[in-house]
């Protein structure tokens, strides 16, 4: 009986080749008893796994070895792209068992039993799960887009996991499920979020966050009902996780109610999660399932386990094979024989390889235009259709709920408003129009936000749409995912840019991907309210003046708005709330905090700065359309193209009119819309002057304005440009800060030096 090849002196690997003849040998081997139990029976003495359903997930456990095998082999020739395998973690399939099929689930790379136990069937499961592996435009979740388990029907919420970044999403879904809900769900009023993440990922920031969070809503009183499953094979690649380590830190952890079993026993697995399961569904409270599995045939493909582990070690985790453990619990309560067992392997085996051979002529994803179709859906008509609908929404039916949400005096009555009094007024109007929308965030709700921008909205709205969170961004923006996935829209706030930072992979690696990975399936609409940039005065530093957007500028799909001015803060907050609703968008709106409560444009008491705010029957009319420029002609116009958005905009209309009063007419084009670009906008306004001066408040490295000026060559301007950006340093404290700010002087140098050519 062959369990290890040997590669010249190196030391021991399991192949494919081996792990079968082992799984043959191991099987042959079993000792027949003479009595047997009955199908209806648990498979032994006091379990609660029957003996029929141990036979049902034997063959998922079956299917997600020959899942493995058949990707190998399919990489062996190039066919395969995806290797990372479920070999030694097919205990998962009993966790399946032990949940409703309509229970959302997120899983682990290495949940592939699980996946085949929730299949309508076996050929079912290879054939999903194999089209992701060869990448198949086919493959019906992410249509080739990346192998992920994934299945609307299902309800497996597809994820790629390898960080457990979607655990703060789990935590978030769990929320969200937990909330008394009017109208339709998309899941049962009785349904429990789970979510399974490999051992190593559990010392990640993104699952300590999740587990934090978990403890602290429990800690607080508010329902969770959260299943989370840690998969432990007591390795991470090829750093082993520390003895004990994950039980100690799991088992300690406030809130979180603990147990375990070993992942390759079945019966075991199935009723610890049976149990596990029917906690949280009946508390409605959180656990965390700890499995102990192994890890057979390495990492992936292409890992040597030779080089990192020892003949024992490996040998020690053959031993537990939860192939051969699950087929020695059925030969021993007499419900199949050896040659039954094997006859079952050959025969899941074969399905699954016919499946992979059917799978290799498929078509897979042609042109840019077609990969990224999913990512950013555009439907500006739906969108404008939206916005009707709020607006007839607020005006006839909704009016006198309006007018007791006003105090009385509304919006529109009141006069010229800030920036501040705008995105008020305009999230209070959306409130009231869209009863599943949420806002939370650090200090959003009894405090009204570190800058009175959500002040009364929680008294309006009541806590149960207005409130604040924990302080921890991961958690925020988890909240969010979990929330518009659930069908709601969540209008989350980081306290500053610069605290997006410690949490910008949920924007990233999950918010940006659903759709992506998804192919629309699923969504998680939201519109995160960002305070950011600098000028701000005596309170600065940093964390609090931070120029930095290229983190944000680089998510694909994600849509970035800059309101500068109160006139377009209402008509771009209704864009965003309407794209998230209508298109699933994920949008960042970015809040210029130096212009919170700016009044005056060119000189004190002018309030130039202010704008009314339009009544309902305006907002159709009054419609910033996504990746829309705006521009001020000052002058005539004709000598200069000044871009610019944010702070920018306020200090190139300052420039613009003084270099109006020696002679020159200036075109201000405020972006607003930073990702994406108004590309066409940009180059016509460019064209109209042939010089062009980008002032740019973020770095120079790596600023906006770079991707300004890669729009102009791309739209084939061949006038002049110049760029004046900030520098490429943190902000400091104090009146240092303006040394490395762009500044009017820098603008006003930059214009004459392009007026003079």
């Amino acid at each position: 009986m062959a369990a290890l090849a040997r590669v010249g002196n190196a030391g021991p690997v399991t192949t494919p080749q081996n792990l079968d003849e082992r799984f043959r040998d191991a099987v042959s081997a079993l000792p027949v008893p003479d009595d047997r139990r009955s199908p209806g029976d648990a498979v032994r003495a006091g379990a609660l796994l029957t003996g029929e359903r141990a036979v049902e997930l034997f063959d998922a456990q079956l299917a997600s070895r020959h899942l493995d095998l058949a990707a190998r082999w399919l990489r062996s020739f190039n066919e395969g792209f995806y290797t990372i395998g479920s070999s030694g973690h097919e205990g998962n399939a009993a966790v399946a068992a032990a949940l409703l099929p309509t229970d959302p689930a997120l899983l682990h790379y290495r949940s592939a039993a699980f996946f085949a136990a929730r299949a309508k069937s076996i050929s079912d499961a290879a054939r999903d799960v194999l089209r992701g592996v060869v990448a198949s435009a086919r493959e019906p979740i992410a249509g080739g887009r990346h192998k992920v388990f994934g299945s609307a029907d299902l309800h497996v919420i597809p994820t790629t996991s390898t960080v457990a970044s979607h655990l703060p999403r789990a935590v978030g879904l769990a929320w969200s499920l937990a909330r008394p809900r009017a109208g339709q769900r998309r899941w049962p009023a009785d349904a429990i979020a789970v979510a399974s993440f490999g051992d190593a990922s559990a010392n990640h920031a993104a699952a300590t966050a999740a587990l934090n969070a978990a403890g602290w809503f429990e800690h607080s009183d508010v329902r969770l009902p959260l299943l989370l499953i840690c998969e432990d094979n007591g390795l991470g690649i090829s750093v082993p996780s520390p003895d004990g380590w994950l039980a100690a830190m799991l088992s300690t952890r406030p809130g979180i109610r603990y147990t375990s079993a070993d992942g390759c026993d079945l019966a075991a697995t199935y009723d610890t999660a049976v149990e596990a399961a029917g906690f949280v569904r009946r508390e409605r409270r959180p656990a965390v399932l700890h499995l102990s599995m192994v890890r057979l045939m390495g990492h992936a493909g292409a890992d040597a386990e030779m080089g990192y582990r020892s003949t024992e070690e490996i040998n020690r985790d053959l031993e537990r094979d939860p192939l051969v453990a699950t087929a020695r619990l059925l030969i021993g309560a007499g419900l199949l024989g050896p040659e039954e067992v094997i006859a079952r392997y050959d025969e899941i085996g074969w399905q699954v390889r016919k499946v992979a051979e059917e799978v290799l002529g498929e078509p897979k994803l042609a042109g840019v235009a077609e990969v990224v179709a999913p990512l950013a859906p555009r439907r500006p008509l739906r969108v404008a259709h939206e916005i009707t609908e709020a607006a007839t929404r607020a005006a006839a039916p909704g009016a006198a709920a309006r007018l007791r949400a006003f105090d009385g005096k509304l919006p529109e009555q009141s006069g010229p408003l800030t920036l501040a009094q705008t995105i008020n007024a305009t999230l209070t109007d959306a409130m009231l129009t869209n009863p599943g929308m949420l806002i939370f965030g650090e200090d959003v709700a009894r405090k009204g936000g570190v800058y009175g921008v959500t002040k009364r909205l929680q008294e309006r709205f009541t806590a149960d749409r207005v409130f604040d969170t924990l302080l921890d961004e991961t958690t925020i923006l988890g909240l969010a995912l979990g929330a518009g996935v659930d069908g709601l829209l969540p209008v989350p706030e980081i306290q500053y840019l610069a605290y997006l930072h410690n949490a910008e992979d949920q924007l990233r690696g999950e918010a940006a991907t659903m759709s992506f990975f998804s192919s629309g399936a699923y969504k998680n609409p939201m519109v995160l309210r960002l305070p950011g940039l600098a000028y701000q005065q005596a309170f600065g530093g940093h964390f609090h003046n931070d120029n930095s957007v290229a983190a944000l500028r680089d998510i694909p799909g994600l849509v970035l708005a800059v309101p500068a001015r109160p006139a377009d803060a209402a008509p771009m907050l209704r864009t965003c709330l309407a794209s998230a609703a209508a298109d699933g968008s994920v949008c960042v709106f970015l809040e210029p905090i130096a212009l919170y409560h700016t009044r005056d444009l060119y000189e004190q008491g002018d309030n130039e700065w202010l704008s009314p705010y339009g009544a309902p029957g305006t907002w159709s009319g009054d419609h910033a359309a996504i990746g829309r420029a705006r521009t001020y002609p000052i002058g005539n116009a004709a000598d200069l193209t000044i871009v610019t958005f944010g702070n920018g905009l306020r200090m190139s209309l300052r420039v613009a009119a003084r270099l109006a009063e020696e002679g020159y007419g200036s075109r201000v084009v405020d972006l607003r819309w930073l990702s994406p670009l108004p590309a066409a906008d940009l180059v016509r306004e460019a064209a109209a002057t042939g010089r062009v001066l980008i002032v740019d408040e973020t770095r120079r490295s790596g600023g906006v304005g770079e991707g300004i000026l890669a729009a102009l060559v791309d739209g084939g301007f061949v006038g002049s440009a110049r760029r004046i950006a900030s520098a490429d340093s943190l902000i400091p404290l104090g009146p240092a800060a303006q040394d490395v700010l762009v500044g009017e002087d820098a603008i006003t140098q930059g214009a004459h030096a392009l007026l003079a050519r």
